[in-house]
């Protein structure tokens, strides 16, 4: 642990190896499963295609699921463009590319950008995988290059405000029946 208090980039290189094992957090636009949505209310406006939705939304494509109190969907001619969720807080889940577990990421507010590929999770975000977790005020993740970065915010009292990771050790690994073997 010495080496990661001494080089900072070390926790970052450390996080990435960690998600670029799961899935990429996003909506496939290419996918052919179609995304749903389920809400108490909506309101489409074609002429700027935008379509938000509030009350208990759900947002699923396949098994992957976004939760929030208000959902707004960007549409431009190419397709969907940017999904905005807001919550307390908004809840993303995921299941991992080898189906033995899920991501689970929540914050305040989750943005997804399609142009840019990337998931930005503020205000309380966690994002949580295999045992792992990752928490900061603000956390991006950019997709296609499989990198992450984060901010600490202020310390409000309810936590010290700083980035903070869990990183589970790789030799150890949980039977079915709560013991533990070396891998």
């Amino acid at each position: 642990m010495k080496r990661f208090n001494k080089h900072p980039s070390g926790l970052l290189a450390a996080l990435v190896a960690l998600l670029i094992s799961g899935p990429a957090l996003a909506f496939e636009l290419d996918s052919d499963q179609p995304i749903t949505v389920n809400a108490d209310s909506a309101r489409l406006d074609d002429n700027k295609g935008v379509a938000t939705y509030t009350g208990d939304v759900v947002l699923t494509q396949g098994k992957t699921r976004l939760t929030a109190e208000r959902v707004v969907l960007y549409r431009s001619a190419e397709g969907l463009s940017r999904i905005e969720a807001a919550g307390t807080p908004a809840h993303y889940t995921q299941p991992s590319r080898d189906g033995e577990g899920e991501t689970d990421a929540r914050a305040l507010n989750i943005t997804w950008s399609a142009s840019d590929r990337q998931l930005t999770l503020e205000r309380e975000a966690v994002i949580e995988q295999g045992g792992n977790l990752f928490r900061g005020d603000l956390i991006h993740y950019d997709t296609v290059q499989r990198v992450v970065t984060a901010e600490g915010g202020q310390d409000t009292g309810s936590g010290t405000g700083r980035v903070e990771m869990i990183i589970q050790p790789r030799s150890t690994r949980q039977g079915s029946d709560g013991s533990t073997e070396s891998q």
